[in-house]
């Protein structure tokens, strides 16, 4: 496959890494370290898929960027999704497919999943509280992270004494605790906890290395070739 990379950060020069020594060739890289060139000086001649891990600030435009080039995109920045709904109308209009994920690892997905089935067995059962708690390096921007959200997201549909959530330690009862921290090197942490008066329980994804978010983001970029539409990890892992 002929990959486009669109950001050439850790994650880009990581996925390039893992993407030649699977036998595929970098189309070209778009980053302002190389403002010489643009997503725009790409076609589906040139490149198959485009893997799009930037920043908040530069996500939306770069998805849209693409679709409105028709080449299938593959994002992972976070910090954007206010604008995902306009992402997958143009994803409509165009007929170009886009692939999101707030996070690539097969691991977190799998946490994902049964954070979902958790959620909905400890509102069954009653006398618990939750909260989520997400630990990254100290460059990473938004916050909480993306993963977060999304775990956060499973819990609310899931538990329904909780119907909101705070970037913060919950004032009222119904709110969904997300406590983040910046610290370090710290690739990624997401940690949900259940508490009652008898115990406590947990569901931990601790990644050590970036590799999990590659290989999921380069499996998305060559499943994708060829379908219509909006998808995720669901829908690559048969979840």
């Amino acid at each position: 496959m002929n990959l486009l990379l669109i950001g050439y950060g850790k994650m880009g020069r990581a996925i390039e890494a893992q993407a030649l020594s699977r036998g595929h060739r970098i189309a070209g890289i778009v980053d302002p370290s190389r403002p010489e060139v643009g997503i725009t000086d790409f076609s589906p001649a040139q490149a198959d898929v485009a893997i799009e891990f930037t920043h908040p600030d530069s996500a939306f435009a770069n998805v849209a960027a693409c679709l409105r080039q028709g080449l299938p995109v593959v994002c992972g920045s976070t910090g954007w999704l206010h604008h995902f709904p306009e992402a997958q109308a143009l994803s409509e209009q165009t007929g170009t497919p886009l692939f999101y994920a707030s996070n690539y690892s097969v691991g977190v997905n799998l946490f994902f999943h049964f954070n979902e089935y958790i959620a909905a067995k400890m509102h069954q059962f009653g006398g618990y509280d939750v909260q989520v708690r997400e630990i990254h390096h100290t460059q990473k921007v938004d916050q909480p992270s993306g993963t977060a959200l999304t775990a956060a997201q499973g819990i609310l549909r899931h538990f329904p004494a909780k119907t909101s959530w705070r970037n913060e330690a919950a004032t009222e009862p119904h709110e969904l605790a997300i406590l983040s921290e910046r610290t370090g090197t710290v690739v990624g942490t997401h940690i949900v906890t259940y508490t009652s008066a008898a115990d406590s329980l947990e569901l931990k994804h601790e990644a050590h290395t970036r590799d999990g978010f590659v290989q999921g983001a380069l499996l998305a970029a060559e499943w994708l070739p060829g379908r219509h539409g909006v998808f995720g990890m669901q829908d690559l892992l048969g979840l």
